[in-house]
């Protein structure tokens, strides 16, 4: 009676040095000529070489085989004798000024420039692998990470990532035919250090120059600095793109924009700028009417430029608000404030000392 067995699957075979070189050729790209050129060998042998590198690792065509090469480290985007060719050439780029030709924007719908150019990113799940890769904050992503950030419960059948990772890195190149700006090692994959401008990284340099400027008693720049922040949002977040990690995302960075609005909105106040700041804050309260923290800043506001019965209407809608979705009754700071108004005092407790129930989530009764 035959007796059952798992199957073990054989490793590959290795690849000899010949065929690794044909391999190399193809990942960058080079016609069958063109290899045995580069390698003194007959135009056949090549093709003989690429159906063992085929065999061996068990790829399906040559399209596999160039994203094999990138992925084990074979060829490094930008390197090779193409590359070499066109970096003997004069540079077209040899006079642009040094920094990031390659943009990438996740403070809106996900965007890429190179050099001032749009770039066409791919359909909704490849542009969702870059978003995810941009807000890395420039660590190594995994491809297990993209796999569940992307697609969630529901993977695909075929290991795509290495295919979307090979057609971004066409795409997001470092000037005139130079080096992709995109990593790849043995963890996963990163955007290269430097060799990308994303404007998140940008946003949160301008608010910790703002917060510093604030410490350092320079209230007016502090405003101007959080003001730049802020216009690098434009639209809706991540627009349409697919999975979990976009969905987080788009919560995540709401809040930071909203903070970074409420922080600017308390220097403005503090600056005495109260026509500026009220129109804004009624805008932020109709959009958050849960926030404690923005309700106690328009109230003071509204205060100080004499209109205390509209302060007083917008505790009462808060406290309407709060008690009708969330079944709690305002925070003893914003009572204190409320109070406050009542009596007159302009001075009312700073808004850092309000609880902001959006942020917390809603306390217990007592």
């Amino acid at each position: 009676m035959p007796t059952t067995a798992t199957t073990v699957r054989a490793a590959p075979a290795p690849l000899r040095h010949q065929e690794r070189r044909v391999l190399q050729g193809v990942g960058c790209g080079l016609r069958d000529d063109e290899i045995a050129a580069e390698l003194a060998i007959p135009e056949g042998a090549v093709a003989g070489h690429l159906a063992r590198v085929l065999a061996k690792l068990g790829l399906r065509d040559r399209a596999a085989a160039v994203v094999h090469a990138f992925d084990c480290g074979l060829v490094v985007p930008g390197r090779g004798p193409r590359a070499r060719a066109q970096s003997a050439a004069p540079s077209v780029a040899a006079g642009r000024a040094e920094g990031p030709g390659v943009r990438i924007s996740v403070l809106g719908p996900l965007r890429a420039w190179q050099d001032g150019r749009p770039l066409n990113l791919g359909h909704l799940r490849q542009q969702a692998v870059l978003a995810a890769l941009a807000l890395g904050e420039g660590r190594t992503v995994s491809r297990h990470e993209l796999l569940d950030g992307v697609w969630g419960t529901e993977p695909p059948l075929t290991n795509v990532v290495p295919v979307y990772i090979y057609r971004l890195r066409k795409t997001l190149r470092i000037g005139d035919g130079a080096d992709s700006v995109i990593e790849h090692d043995r963890c996963g994959y990163r955007l290269t250090p430097g060799a990308v401008d994303v404007d998140v990284v940008r946003m949160e340099r301008l608010a910790a120059e703002a917060a510093r400027a604030d410490r350092a008693g320079e209230v007016p720049e502090a405003i101007r600095l959080c003001s730049q922040a802020l216009d690098l949002f434009g639209g809706e977040l991540l627009a349409g793109l697919p999975g979990p990690f976009a969905e987080l995302e788009r919560l995540r960075l709401t809040e930071r924009r909203t903070a970074l609005v409420q922080r600017k909105l308390e220097w403005q106040l503090r600056w005495g700028q109260l026509g500026e700041s009220i129109a804004e804050l009624f805008a932020l309260a109709a959009a958050h009417p849960l926030n404690e923290q923005v309700a106690a800043m328009l109230m003071r506001a509204l205060c100080l430029t004499g209109r205390q019965a509209d302060a007083v209407a917008v505790f009462d809608r808060t406290r309407g608000h709060l008690a009708d979705e969330l079944g709690v009754p305002p925070s003893r700071a914003l009572r204190r404030t409320y109070q406050m108004i009542l009596r007159g005092d302009d001075a009312g407790p700073g808004p850092a000392a309000v609880r902001n129930t959006t942020a917390r989530g809603p306390r217990r009764g007592r």
